[in-house]
């Protein structure tokens, strides 16, 4: 899909217009930026908007996100295990010390 975000009012309004003229290609839009399906009609809307808005439309090709591809199953494991722990107030770093759950520094210091 294409992310499609809007920086200034001029281009807000342009990628507004698209949206409502051609439904068929904006996916979802969530006010300044939209998710643009991956056809040549969404590219050319996109390359459109860019051309109308110079330095005003950034685009990007972005993949949906599959959590059994990207993730490892311990942060997986660890984010339902923290999901269902019985006291909803114990930040992760207390509920993950002293378990198998991984601390909170080293998911950060972690690339996916």
């Amino acid at each position: 899909m294409l992310l499609v975000i809007a920086h200034s009012r001029a281009a807000r309004g342009s990628l507004r217009n698209v949206h409502r003229a051609h439904e068929e290609c904006v996916v979802q839009r969530f006010g300044r930026v939209a998710l643009f399906e991956p056809t040549e009609l969404a590219a050319f809307h996109a390359l459109r908007l860019r051309e109308k808005h110079p330095g005003s439309v950034e685009l990007s090709w972005v993949a949906p996100f599959n959590e059994f591809d990207a993730v490892p199953e311990r942060v997986r494991r660890a984010a339902r295990a923290y999901e269902a722990r019985e006291r909803r107030s114990l930040p992760y770093a207390a509920f993950a010390a002293g378990s198998d759950h991984p601390d909170p520094e080293a998911l950060a210091g972690r690339d996916l």
